[in-house]
């Protein structure tokens, strides 16, 4: 039986399902991989298991997008076969044919990870294969010559992102290594050369390094100024409280070795909340777009398989553009959801330069569970300010701001579902400076995730919740009143109404 003839079709209402966030028509979804902009789309592949909601073996579920917004599920692009599973990975175009795979023409090119066993033996053994596809990646070619690289020393080997270093002429590959990052070079994509690591006794080690990327930036949009901004994603650990997320390290790179800028012991974290994992980077956006763009798996491995939805399980972040800035703690990531998100919003409340007074609830007549908030606030004499989302008389999730302390807390403890796993239910606090005493956030709502913005970008908090279906009220509230400088709520569409 063909795997597309068991994936049944949604209609996208199924409890918890999300309207404007990319989801698997059906079963279990996990990682982005092979992100690539190509005659006009956005591929998006992803880890899938199209015969079950929990994890088992994987392959390249595929959908494409003209707006990053609004997706078209396409049959399953790759699937296990003698050399194993199909595990994460990324795809580029081979423009100049140095596969020798197109007769002289362009083409997509999937680099990613081939997951078996030893012969004769239970140990893991992961090596790295190509595909490649003529027709905009309507149907794959398994290239005759897998695997083309393989580290037999290393058990975790995994994850290859791959791009066209200009200053070199050479392919690049970063791809995780164990507790590192091994980078590897090519003049053609099929043979490899190893050119060094990264990532001995530099960020946190708190569990398996996984998902790198790396690319470059200029530093508040001067070309003359660039970084290189190498993203490493964490597995789960049961020493650490917060499950599985993602590290970034800002540095220098020079086609062989990546150089972090900052001490050792430093740690940039990607995301503040818990639900932002193996997020990487679409490759081959045209110069004329410019942006950066990721995409993240919306979960995290902590509780992954046990999320109470029925028939799917898991979506992905909004895509976000990435932007260095020069902030008060130095060159940082900062992330905002793509601008194409304009493009599904329906204006509900716009305020302007107004004062409201503690316990008056101006948003008391909003009742939605799909929704975009813009708020620049001034919070004067209030110690507190915070809004409670997705509320009910029984539920609440709760984002409150101490402006004494600078502190932003995150609180799911009363948002609704978390019987599924012990540590679900917690409280974030996480420190966010309020430049001239400015409140400055974007709340993105979607039925079951909360995705918040502080300060343009700079302090990012990716979170699920599982409220009931009726829990959908909105409250602002302070200690003393606040000064509204703007806020803006949007509606945002259903971008699967005819799916």
């Amino acid at each position: 039986m063909d795997v597309e003839q068991v994936v049944p079709r949604s209609n996208y209402s199924e409890k918890h399902r999300p309207q404007f966030h990319f989801t698997p028509e059906s079963n279990w979804m996990n990682d982005p991989n092979g992100m690539v902009y190509f005659n006009g789309e956005y591929h998006l592949f992803y880890q899938y298991h199209p015969y079950s909601s929990v994890w088992g073996p994987m392959h390249w579920g595929h959908a494409v997008s003209i707006d990053l917004i609004h997706w078209e599920h396409l049959p399953i692009a790759l699937k296990p076969d003698q050399n194993g599973a199909i595990f994460s990975g990324s795809a580029v175009v081979d423009w100049d044919d140095t596969t020798g795979f197109f007769n002289g023409q362009s083409g997509l090119v999937a680099i990613f990870t081939h997951a078996d066993t030893y012969p004769g033996s239970d140990k893991p053994r992961q090596r790295q294969s190509l595909a490649y596809s003529s027709d905009n990646g309507r149907s794959w070619t398994l290239y005759k010559g897998n695997p083309v690289l393989s580290e037999p020393r290393i058990l975790d080997f995994r994850d290859p992102k791959v791009f066209w270093h200009k200053e070199t002429n050479r392919w690049v590959m970063v791809i995780a290594s164990g507790q590192s990052i091994s980078i590897y070079t090519s003049l053609n994509l099929i043979d490899w050369e190893f050119a060094s690591t990264f990532g001995e006794k530099e960020g946190s080690h708190q569990g398996v390094w996984e998902c790198p990327d790396l690319f470059k930036l200029p530093v508040d949009n001067d070309p003359s100024k660039q970084k290189w901004v190498l993203l490493v994603s964490l597995g789960d650990h049961p020493d650490v409280d917060s499950g599985s997320k993602t590290q970034y390290f800002i540095g220098e790179f020079d086609g062989k070795t990546f150089r972090n800028d900052h001490h050792p012991d430093h740690v940039c974290w990607l995301d503040h909340g818990r639900d932002n994992y193996a997020g990487v980077t679409w490759s081959d956006l045209p110069d004329h777009d410019g942006r950066r763009i990721l995409i993240g798996w919306m979960s995290n491995w902590r509780y992954a398989n046990e999320t109470p939805t029925e028939g799917w399980r898991s979506a992905m972040t909004i895509p976000r553009e990435l932007v260095l800035k020069s902030t008060l703690a130095g060159v940082q990531l900062t992330q905002l959801p793509v601008t194409e998100l304009k493009n599904i919003k329906e204006p509900l409340v716009l305020v302007k330069e107004q004062k409201i007074t503690s316990g008056e609830n101006v948003l008391s007549g909003i009742h939605e569970n799909t929704l975009e908030i813009t708020m620049d606030l001034n919070p004067g004499s209030s110690e507190v300010v915070g809004l409670k989302v997705l509320k009910s008389d029984n539920e609440e999730t709760v984002i409150e701001y101490n402006a004494k302390t600078e502190m932003l807390t995150f609180d799911r403890t009363q948002s609704g579902d978390s019987s599924f796993h012990a540590s679900f239910a917690c409280k974030q606090t996480i420190k966010m400076n309020s430049p001239h005493e400015r409140l400055q956030l974007t709340v993105l709502i979607d039925r079951s995730s909360i995705e918040i913005f502080g300060n343009s970008g700079e302090t990012v908090v990716t979170n699920l919740v599982f409220p009931k279906e009726d829990s959908n009220g909105l409250e602002l509230y302070s200690s003393d009143g606040i000064f509204i400088h703007s806020m803006e709520i949007n509606r945002l569409k259903s971008v699967w109404t005819n799916p």
